[in-house]
Parts: structure tokens; sequence; C-alpha cells
């Protein structure tokens, strides 16, 4: 997804003053899981990244959300990509915000081993919520968008209450806190938290509702300050190789919630801790 720790004690103090009063809590979408399992750029350890495919195997998979990135066409249409070009991914080459739609759905996605997919392109934002609806939460990794544009999109399909934002910059931060307040945002852990009292005034400084980042920046001493203020953390751990041991590690740290590169095995293992239900096939 990303690891640019984002450092919002200063830089959104800077950017604008927050009001001394929180923002009343969110309410966050509905979870299966007793630990929140994020699929990072949908299950791709066979489809491509963010691909209509990868979406629907996370589905199957039984994920609690699925992240996605956003990003804008040189039209203002809305497609899911990671990179800001299409090099690594398709067999094209250039600049998203440089190309148009059409130009960029002609193009054919590569999966994570440099196979090109043959049938797969670069989806629209509005392909990916109708494959979500009702059946995954959406973790929006908010590339380059405009606030108002997508949330009339998502209000048009009516997943208002199935979406969470990730914020990238500042400015993002203050757009959807001023267009739509009631969406619940997420940031970075601040990498200057080492502690508890750390925690409290980093917390005391943003009104966010999530907090994300690498899992071996948080200590149980800082999970459960957040927790203790209502924050949930829905720490990073995905990787080429995770397993048992690994995710042990998120467990025993208290996190409420881990982003995966294998969300089918994270859940089968959640299964056997009951921590995750069992799915009906």
């Amino acid at each position: 997804m990303k690891f640019i720790l984002l450092n919002f004690l200063s830089i959104v103090l800077f950017t604008i003053q927050l009001s001394s009063q929180p923002l009343p809590a969110k309410k966050l979408p509905i979870a299966k899981n007793k630990i929140i399992v994020i699929a990072h750029r949908g299950d791709h350890t066979l489809a491509p990244e963010n691909s209509l495919l990868a979406i629907q195997n996370a589905i199957k998979d039984g994920a609690d959300y699925v992240e996605l990135d956003i990003r804008t066409t040189q039209d203002s249409q809305l497609v899911l990509m990671h990179d800001a070009t299409v090099d690594r991914m398709t067999n094209g080459h250039g600049k998203i915000v440089e190309m148009k739609l059409d130009s960029i759905r002609n193009l054919k996605l590569f999966n994570k081993n440099n196979i090109l997919s043959g049938t797969l392109s670069v989806p629209t934002f509005e392909e990916a919520l109708a494959i979500c609806k009702n059946k995954i939460n959406i973790y929006l990794d908010f590339k380059n968008a405009d606030v108002k544009k997508v949330y009339e999109i998502v209000q048009a399909a009516h997943m208002q209450d199935q979406m969470v934002v990730y914020i990238n910059t500042p400015m993002q931060y203050v757009e959807w806190r001023k267009q739509v307040p009631s969406m619940p945002l997420i940031l970075s852990l601040n990498a200057k938290v080492k502690d508890s009292i750390e925690m409290y005034k980093y917390l005391s400084s943003v009104n966010i509702d999530i907090l994300d980042g690498n899992w071996n920046e948080y200590t149980q001493e800082t999970v459960r300050a957040s927790l203790s203020k209502g924050i949930p953390v829905w720490a990073d751990m995905q990787a080429a190789v995770e397993g048992e041991a690994y995710w042990n590690k998120g467990i025993e740290l208290g996190l409420s919630g881990i982003q995966t590169d294998h969300p089918k095995e994270l859940i089968q293992y959640l299964q056997k801790l009951s921590l995750a239900p069992k799915l009906k096939l």
C-alpha cells in the first residue's frame, strides 16, 4: 500500500487550525472477523493487483476490506492503480494523469510474476464499487482524486457505509474533513510516537478514526493507548512471505486489523483461533 509515514502532528496543524473539540466518533463498516482482515490491493496472489479479479478473490476469501488505490486520468475518470504510471502493471507506458481512459482501458494487466493476463484491464472506480457492494468493504488509498467527485460516485452507489479512506497528504485530510466529515479517515502512525504519552499527544492533535502504519512501529503500550482513545490500529503486515508465526506478532500486539498480501491463509489461521467465522460453501 505505502510505507510513507506522514508527520501529521506538525504538518496538519501547520496546514489548518484543527478544532479543539473532537469530531463525533464515526461508525465503521460492519466486519465479519474479530481481527479485521484487509486484502492489500485485493487478493493478488494469482490475479493482478487492484484488478476486478483480485477483488473477487478477496470476497471469496472472506476478507472484511479490500484495499484499493484510486487515481485520476487526463479526462477526469477514476481508475484503480497504485503507481502514478501504468508501466509496472500493464503492457503500456505513461503517466495516468497524462492518459485518457480509453487509452488506459486498451492496456492489459500483468500479475505479480510479470505474466500478461491477456484479458484483464485497468478497472474504473465505478466497476470496483459494483463488485464490492454488499459483499466487501473498501479501504480506499486516496492517491490522486477529487474528494467531491469520489464521494458523489460513492453516494450514487449507496455505499458510503462501506468505505474508509486512507489519507496521503495534509490537503486530502482537509478536503475530506471539510466536505465529508462523516467519512472515517485513516492515517499512518507518526514516527515520533514511541510510548503511550506520545501516542496521547498525537491523537489529541488530529481527528482521525483509524491508525495505520507498519506493524513493527507499534508496541503493546502504544496500541493499548490508541485503543483507550477509541482508535483501532489496522497495521500493515503485507509481505512476500507471511505465516502463522508472523501474524502472531501482530495478534500479540493487540492489533484490531491486519493488512495482508495473503488474505485467504490469514483468515484460515484466524478460523483456527476462533477469530473468524467458517466460510459458507
